[in-house]
């Protein structure tokens, strides 16, 4: 595991097996066997770990949850402008699982309405995050020279700042709202990706098939979009996968600072913070949506793993 900008674990990216593009013979035997191969490897770590499965279960869960009701999210027939007064700070029971905050609404409503809006926020800083990583990274890394030089030191600029401390500046410049909160998140999070795409670039591009693809008079970029950043982006895969945990993390810190989801929008971090007055005598307001936050991390945690050791070619020996 290494240790992230944010100080907590992230899976090692692994090198797997290389990726040479261009269009190739596969018999539909040789495919059967690998996918029968992949499958086996699969069911082994599910063994080996049976928490693998339970996060892989979990992430499966949040993320098709997410779409559905990103989609349509009147399917939660809930509306968080609905308040009442008579129903405030209800405990947990089996009418409300979650209980009430100290307008009546309904906790587990609350936090099953916030829940699309982290899942947009991770995916979509990630998604951008390995784009920009990719392509900068692995550019640098090929190239070398004066592009090398001036993209890695915007980089450096970036990375010497703590990064929840540049996400909350320039969430605060961008002003409250989620898409500002996204947007700040995604500003200050691509530069780990550049450093890891570059490092996996100056190892790729010494392999005997890019080796032979630049002595066969292919095209620099060709080289680098064809060979380059396959092999880099599945080496890179655990890492993102892990990492969609630390920017939950981080868009749940901005809710809660008010700088998120605005009413009558929320996410997890303002459910959290909307609750921490009543922290004494209503615990459950925090606490609960707290504990959602954890689980949905670590179960993104463990997936990283699971993606590496998948992607680890021990595994096939």
């Amino acid at each position: 595991m290494k240790h992230g900008r944010d100080g907590t674990q992230r899976a090692n990216p692994q090198p797997a097996m290389p990726v040479t593009g261009g269009p190739s013979e596969v018999s539909p035997q040789r495919q059967e066997s690998t996918r029968q191969e992949n499958i086996g490897v699969l069911l082994q770590l599910f063994r080996q770990n049976p928490l693998y499965l339970l996060s892989s279960v979990l992430v499966a869960i949040f993320l098709l949850y997410s779409l559905v009701v990103g989609l349509d999210p009147g399917l939660l027939g809930y509306n968080p402008s609905i308040i009442d007064i008579t129903m405030n700070f209800r405990p947990p029971s089996l009418t409300f699982p979650f209980g009430t905050d100290d307008v009546g609404r309904n906790v587990l409503s609350a936090a099953l309405y916030g829940v699309p809006l982290d899942a947009v926020a991770g995916v979509s800083i990630i998604l951008f995050s390995l784009v920009v990583g990719l392509v900068c990274g692995t550019m640098a890394g090929y190239f070398g020279g004066a592009l090398d030089e001036v993209i890695m030191r915007v980089t450096d600029i970036f990375l010497a700042f703590p990064g929840l401390i540049l996400a909350v500046a320039m969430a605060v410049a961008l002003g409250p709202g989620m898409l500002n909160a996204i947007a700040a998140i995604a500003i200050t999070w691509w530069p780990i990706y550049v450093r890891i795409a570059r490092g996996e670039a100056l190892t790729i591009r010494e392999n005997n098939y890019v080796v032979a693809a630049r002595a066969s008079g292919f095209d620099r970029t060709h080289i680098v979009f064809d060979h380059i950043i396959p092999n880099a982006f599945t080496s890179m895969i655990a890492y993102a996968t892990a990492d969609i945990g630390n920017v939950i993390i981080l868009f749940s810190v901005l809710g809660y600072l008010g700088l998120g989801a605005q009413p009558p929008r929320v996410d997890l971090g303002r459910i959290v913070y909307d609750g921490q007055s009543y922290i004494q005598f209503a615990p459950w307001i925090s606490v609960i949506p707290g504990i959602i936050i954890f689980v949905i991390v670590i179960s993104f945690a463990l997936v990283g793993d699971l993606v590496r050791d998948f992607l680890d070619p021990s595994m096939r020996r």
